[in-house]
């Protein structure tokens, strides 16, 4: 069994900055693509930012310029450095990914910006 298990999330002013991390753990064979998702309360959930196998990556246009997505893939790891954060941002982060060709989440992390 694989499980992704995401740290990271917390309370931060706006204009501060949070690195997320999702770690992969259990039976992996290999891991594909892996994304970063959110659900803000009250809306659907969305795509935040994708890196391939590649390392090739994709940003929604909401955080494109102010949050990197990167993958260690020695650790098993996927990372989502969050700057300039502003309210908008407050949501549940998950992670997702591709291992062996299932799709596997985490559990989530809650990230709150005030102003």
């Amino acid at each position: 069994q694989v499980q992704l298990v995401e740290s990271g999330g917390g309370s931060v002013q706006a204009g501060g900055s949070l690195r997320l991390s999702c770690a992969a753990s259990g039976r992996i064979v290999r891991i594909n693509g892996m994304g970063w998702y959110r659900q803000a309360p009250g809306k659907q959930r969305e795509l935040v930012a994708h890196i391939s196998s590649d390392s090739s990556t994709n940003y929604a246009d909401s955080v494109k310029g102010r949050f990197t997505i990167s993958r260690d893939n020695a650790k098993n790891t996927m990372y989502l450095q969050m700057n300039s954060l502003n309210p908008e941002d407050t949501a549940v982060y998950y992670c997702a990914g591709n291992i062996g060709w299932r799709d596997y989440w985490g559990q989530g992390t809650e990230v709150t910006v005030s102003s």
